[in-house]
């Protein structure tokens, strides 16, 4: 008859809370993660929703051939980085492209409707527990129609 084995239980212990905490934490940062992007991609649609109020009809158009800081400003000033900043993200370094397409996909070169316009958020995500990995950029984007 063998001898009983002494600390096997907590052999046993150690090795599965172990696995189970990098699992809560694994959970945890995918949740970080997939929180980013929501915002990201709701970020992009604000900027979007903007462009086609202020289309090619409006007094405070948007298009290719005027600035537009209110969808892209400085960190802070444009709907994409407001949008985002509300939801505690560091928008210094967040880059916002806006890009107006024909009805080919090309760069437009005038807002006549109809118009495409497409806004890509990108944002290097830090990890929430940061064990020296290399960053992520997570990249969202919406498009729409500039019917007026």
């Amino acid at each position: 008859m063998l001898p009983p084995a002494k600390g096997q239980a907590i052999v046993e212990f150690v090795l599965t809370i172990l696995f189970v905490i990098i699992v809560v934490f694994g959970a945890i940062e995918l949740i970080m993660m997939i929180y980013t992007y929501v915002v990201l991609a709701e970020a992009a649609k604000e900027g979007v929703r903007y462009a086609i109020v202020h289309g090619s009809n409006n007094s405070l158009r948007s298009g290719p051939t005027c600035p537009c800081p209110a969808i892209d400003g400085p960190p802070g000033t444009g709907v994409v980085k407001t949008t985002a900043k509300w939801s505690l993200h560091d928008t210094s370094t967040m880059t916002v492209t806006v890009n107006y397409l024909d009805d080919a996909g090309n760069p437009a070169t005038n807002v006549d409707p109809p118009t495409m316009v497409r806004v890509v958020v990108s944002y290097p995500y830090r990890a929430f527990f940061s064990f020296g990995w290399t960053t992520l950029t997570v990249h969202a984007a919406a498009q729409g129609r500039i019917m007026n």
